[in-house]
């Protein structure tokens, strides 16, 4: 495998993980991507994202983008549940394992197989739920 696509393998697995972290962090590598740069440095950057701790503003923009998936395939009460996890993780009321459950249950029923492949929604056997 070269490394461009080696690059584009890893990226496609954490970005939505590194965007849970930290939308600086999102923005700084996909600018570095652009520019041609080795495996190993985008590796550092992804890790380096994963040492940060979530801003409440973070994994509601993550939570969203992955929502794009199925904004368009939704049924009324799957928007309903969306809209009211997110405006109840706003305010402390649920636990941000609750939005990656229902990213994860929506991309079982619309076949998302790219968002079944990345990091953010894959199980951790420890806890019986989603990373992170």
């Amino acid at each position: 495998m070269n490394n461009r696509k080696e690059i584009d393998k890893l990226w496609s697995l954490e970005k939505y993980k590194v965007m849970f972290y930290s939308q600086k962090h999102y923005n700084e590598i996909r600018s570095v991507l652009k520019s041609g740069v080795d495996v190993e440095r985008v590796k550092t950057l992804i890790d380096d994202a994963f040492t940060l701790r979530p801003s409440i503003g973070s994994v509601l923009n993550a939570y969203q983008h992955m929502w794009g998936y199925f904004k368009k395939y939704a049924s009324a009460q799957e928007r309903q549940t969306y809209v009211l996890k997110a405006n109840a993780f706003s305010t402390g009321e649920v636990e941000v394992r609750e939005l990656l459950m229902l990213i994860r249950e929506l991309a079982l029923k619309y076949e998302v197989d790219y968002l079944l492949q990345s990091t953010i929604l894959q199980l951790n056997e420890t806890e019986n739920g989603p990373l992170p």
